[in-house]
């Protein structure tokens, strides 16, 4: 069965940084698009963020030049650095795993979520 381990997610105040990371096996990250998506309450989900195993990336218009996703080779994890976080960032942060060069649903694996709040 395949895992998708996150962590990272809490509590912070609006302005403040928070850092999500994403483990899975070799197998999955060596030929997977990896990214973000997240659901806020009363919203559907939504793609926040990609990145190829080429190292491409995508962002959602929301989370430009606040969010950075990455992705670390040797210890089979993706990152997502959430800086300037707001209010309406509040959600639960899914990792998404897909064979596909974009992240677009449908998506193949799904981490089990973890909750971002951001105080105002």
């Amino acid at each position: 069965q395949v895992q998708l381990v996150e962590s990272g997610g809490g509590l912070v105040q609006a302005g403040g940084s928070l850092r999500l990371s994403c483990a899975t096996s070799v197998s999955i990250f060596s030929t997977n698009t990896m990214g973000w998506y997240r659901r806020a309450p009363g919203k559907q989900r939504e793609l926040v963020a990609a990145i190829t195993t080429g190292g491409s990336t995508d962002y959602a218009d929301s989370v430009k030049g606040r969010f950075t996703i990455s992705r670390d080779n040797a210890k089979n994890t993706v990152y997502l650095q959430m800086n300037s976080l707001k209010p309406e960032d509040t959600a639960v942060y899914y990792c998404a795993a897909d064979p596909k060069e974009t992240l677009m649903r449908p998506v193949r694996y799904w981490g089990q979520g973890t909750q971002v709040t951001v105080s105002s």
